[in-house]
């Protein structure tokens, strides 16, 4: 009976082995996920450039469901993605419900960009957020205030109202990060929509996926499944097997990390200035 069971054990264990083996030698697609608010790039770039090292991995999906988040962070996959596009290996992107704004400009320098119809995407522009509580602090009998070396060196800070020289200062900021995205987007997409087209829809208005594949900032109308097929067909694999990529955690870390991810969120987008690639909502 105990030779039976190793015996079978055995048999599993060859037959496992063997699968895993054709399995790492099989073209594979990889999915990579990004979900929520772009603040940090790292997870993000760290399953790119894994991708993009694994021989094995032929093609990326790119699943997008975000309001887009923090400028630098948007830049920073968006970049990624392009030194993943340089090794000669296809990005199809799949937008879920939402892909604006920075969740749209790290979308372009996808190969093919497929949108669900009722996708909201677009949303293309530039936003800082401020608070100013000084008339509160009048009132309750509190009085701050800082010492500075120049002009701009306190701007945003919710204790001092802004002058009109503020306000253009801050307006110049965003224009520049505005030209950027603009930029960002002419990079990939010049030959599906014109500079003065593009300008003339750049106001910050959210589009549906049909108004965005229209006016040519998408490629397609699809889901997940479709933007698969897609990026084999682009990599020329016939049975291509797809992966997951996700950095290992443990259960604990996993629990801990979303608790943590969404308090430094918070705080993030409670910071004095954020320059932002993001849809706020309606």
């Amino acid at each position: 009976m105990v030779k039976r069971v190793l015996w079978f054990l055995g048999v599993i264990f060859v037959f496992s082995l063997v699968f895993a083996l054709l399995n790492r030698k099989s073209p594979n697609i990889a999915i990579i996920r990004v979900r929520g608010v772009i603040l940090n790039p790292l997870p993000i770039e760290e399953e790119i450039e894994k991708a993009q090292k694994d021989k094995n991995i032929k093609a990326l999906v790119l699943r997008v469901d975000s309001p887009g988040g923090a400028v630098g962070a948007a830049q920073e996959i968006y970049r990624a993605l392009q030194i993943f596009r340089d090794h000669k290996k296809p990005i199809v992107v799949s937008m879920g419900s939402l892909a604006a704004s920075g969740g749209y400009y790290i979308s372009v320098p996808a190969n093919y960009i497929y949108a669900n119809p009722g996708t909201l995407t677009a949303s293309i522009g530039v936003i800082i957020d401020y608070l100013n509580y000084k008339d509160l602090l009048k009132k309750i009998g509190i009085e701050q205030g800082d010492i500075k070396t120049g002009k701009y060196k306190d701007i945003l800070v919710p204790w001092k109202k802004l002058s009109k020289d503020d306000k253009a200062y801050l307006q110049y900021l965003i224009d520049n990060t505005y030209e950027q995205f603009i930029d960002a987007i002419l990079a990939y997409r010049s030959n599906k929509i014109s500079k003065q087209q593009l300008l003339s829809i750049a106001d910050g208005r959210v589009l549906t996926g049909i108004q965005a594949k229209q006016l040519g900032l998408v490629d397609g109308i699809g889901n997940l499944e479709d933007a698969v097929k897609k990026a084999a067909s682009l990599a020329h694999i016939k049975h291509p097997r797809v992966v997951f990529l996700k950095r290992e955690k443990s259960l604990v870390k996993e629990i801990t990390g979303a608790y943590f991810k969404e308090a430094m969120n918070h705080l993030e987008l409670m910071s004095p200035i954020h320059t932002m690639y993001m849809f706020k909502g309606f």
